[in-house]
């Protein structure tokens, strides 16, 4: 039984090296659909024809899709066109939709002796996107109205949803207060304080963290600001701001605008964060196997 502790044990700290430094880098980047953004790969050799990207998500796209190869965009993808690479082999994503978040990963292949081999350590970056959508609506009439029509005495409802993808379950991200999504005024001051904004919050397969504002336009609402912000580690990451304003006109009608707002983030410092939950994880999970194998019965 002694034996069987020593080898367990022996693994878990084979395992523990290789999780904290050879096994590759995790890198999480959040960005609100619209912008543009680039994919850190940090494995790179002298050029990006050794360069492939892949793509998985296991919710919407379960099988892996080859986005870059030997360094040039794969043609039979549907978005190959809003992708390149910069000249470090980062992967460049126009226009970013909701439907790009998941998982991204960054290898070197080389051609030798006749086969393909893979160089170095694989870089994984997982890419989260912040959306917002409005949705007026009217108790009088207007059932033909475009759904950015908004005007005072209407009702209006944002939605801002945060598609998260991690290996790690989303539970576990919010309830740790890892990741929070907040709707704030102008001022920054978190509007579930004010009683005419109806806050609330939910979650689906494909969305972390959906939090909508529902309120009635006031006159006095013209020109006034509501901003959805994403902060991760308390650390505030990307918003989507929200600016009401009203024609001249009573009875005409104005959009929501949005503008999105990117915050810029230490890449090295939320590596190391997730990567140390993540592996502590799996370390405890066999520290616990060697303790019941060691105290088990003979």
């Amino acid at each position: 039984m002694a034996d069987k502790c020593d080898l367990c044990l022996l693994g878990l700290i084979i395992l523990s090296s290789l999780l904290t430094g050879t096994s590759g880098v995790d890198d999480h980047v959040f960005i609100s659909s619209g912008e543009n953004v680039s994919l850190p790969c940090n494995n790179t050799l002298s050029d990006c024809k050794s360069t492939t990207w892949t793509y998985y998500n296991r919710f919407s796209h379960p099988v892996v899709v080859e986005l870059i190869h030997g360094g040039i965009n794969n043609k039979d993808t549907e978005r190959h066109e809003r992708l390149s690479l910069e000249s470090d082999c980062s992967l460049n994503i126009k226009n970013v939709t909701e439907e790009d978040y998941g998982s991204y990963t960054c290898q070197q292949w080389m051609h030798v002796n006749g086969k393909d081999q893979k160089q170095g350590t694989d870089v994984y970056v997982y890419l989260h996107v912040l959306h917002v959508s409005v949705s007026p609506s009217s108790s009088s009439s207007s059932s033909s109205s475009s759904p950015t029509e908004i005007s005072p005495g209407r009702s209006v409802t944002l939605s801002c949803q945060l598609y998260f993808y991690t290996g790690l379950s989303c539970d576990y991200w919010v309830s740790s207060g890892r990741i929070e999504l907040l709707w704030v005024n102008q001022a920054g001051v978190d509007l579930k304080t004010d009683s005419r904004y109806q806050i609330s919050s939910s979650s689906d397969q494909y969305r972390c963290i959906i939090i909508t504002l529902t309120t009635t336009l006031l006159n006095e609402d013209n020109n006034r600001e509501w901003r959805c912000q994403l902060t991760h580690r308390n650390q505030l990451k990307t918003s989507v701001r929200y600016t009401v304003k009203y024609s001249a006109q009573a009875d005409s009608t104005t959009a929501v605008n949005p503008v999105h707002i990117t915050h810029s983030q230490d890449p090295s410092t939320i590596n190391t964060h997730v990567s140390k939950e993540t592996h502590f994880k799996k370390e405890e999970e066999l520290f616990s196997e060697c303790v019941r194998i060691h105290t088990g019965p003979p």
